[in-house]
């Protein structure tokens, strides 16, 4: 009798903690661009207060393909979310989505196929955010912690739409007045710039850049021509720390793309570090780690606009 009892008990302390761990998934509509119907989905857990931070995620797939509830974001979001953050994953339009390596596009229509599809991957975000912050008291938010977070192709929108905030752009004003975001987690991402090498009029959110030296689909350090093209995260550092704005920077040597999914999974705990030094405490640090692993062979860190554009639209 005295097992019996023992063993209720432990049944009934493993359910409470089950309880106090699970993770719920809610979907909401949120805009409805070009005729299409755009979703989002919020990630809460009993860790989150009445005033939490808030996570805003952007999914990988170069703006061709991409779902914002993939099984790789999953624990992601559930770690996010047991840790007092609400996650919210969101839809946005996929400008590239009919262009493949047959569309033979010059070079100009190109540029202007993936200016438009960076352009409304922000606008989305952007919409997405004003609906967060249009439902924070009811979600229990912080509208000054709202972050904004991606892989590969949502790593370049995030980084897009704060450098975008940082330089007061056009699409940035439909934000409320005054509103800044709290902090950026970019895994394998870039900004996209027609205008040569970017700069900031105001100094950007804490950011933190994860990205492998071998990168064939997103450029590590930059592929631009005549001023036109992708500035990584190796300058987009560089550029951080010149102006001494905080930024954590995990670059993998010889690692290639699988970067824009795997800190997701091995590297939790470092973001969740990252999010509590530098937005809850708001500790200015500038950071760089980097790492190797021995099991990864010497791979080529560097490569033409040509190659990359093969790496991502080739026929598959």
């Amino acid at each position: 009798m005295k097992k019996l009892i023992t063993l209720c008990l432990m049944v009934l302390f493993a359910t409470e903690i089950y309880a106090e761990r699970a993770i719920q998934r809610d979907e909401y509509h949120y805009a409805t661009h070009d005729g299409q119907m755009l979703y989002l989905d919020r990630y809460t857990s009993s860790q989150c207060s009445d005033s939490a931070p808030c996570m805003i995620f952007a999914f990988g797939g170069g703006f061709v393909r991409g779902e914002r509830n993939h099984e790789y974001y999953t624990e992601y979001f559930e770690r996010l979310a047991e840790a007092g953050i609400v996650v919210v994953s969101i839809d946005y339009r996929l400008g590239l989505k009919d262009i493949s390596a047959e569309s033979e596009l010059g070079i100009r229509d190109m540029v202007i196929a993936m200016q438009r599809s960076v352009d409304i991957a922000v606008e989305d975000l952007y919409t997405a955010t004003c609906y967060v912050i249009e439902h924070a008291a009811e979600w229990g938010v912080d509208s000054e912690k709202i972050m904004i977070s991606g892989s590969s192709a949502g790593a370049i929108t995030a980084l897009q739409a704060e450098w975008g905030c940082c330089n007061r752009s056009q699409a940035s004003q439909i934000l409320p007045e005054g509103f800044r975001y709290a902090g950026v987690v970019a895994c394998a991402g870039a900004i996209f710039s027609t205008s040569g090498r970017p700069k900031w009029e105001l100094s950007p959110a804490p950011t933190m850049l994860f990205h492998g030296t071998s990168d064939r689909n997103v450029p590590y350090r930059k592929a631009s021509i005549m001023g036109i093209g992708f500035y990584g995260s190796e300058y987009i550092a560089t550029q951080l720390d010149k102006m001494a704005s905080p930024y954590y920077f995990y670059s993998v040597k010889y690692a290639d793309h699988a970067v824009a999914v795997t800190p997701l999974i091995d590297q939790i705990e470092l973001i969740l570090q990252f999010i509590d030094e530098y937005v809850v405490e708001g500790r200015r640090l500038c950071t760089v780690t980097e790492v190797e692993s021995p099991d990864v062979e010497r791979a080529p860190t560097h490569f033409s606009a040509k190659e990359y554009l093969e790496a991502n639209y080739s026929p598959r």
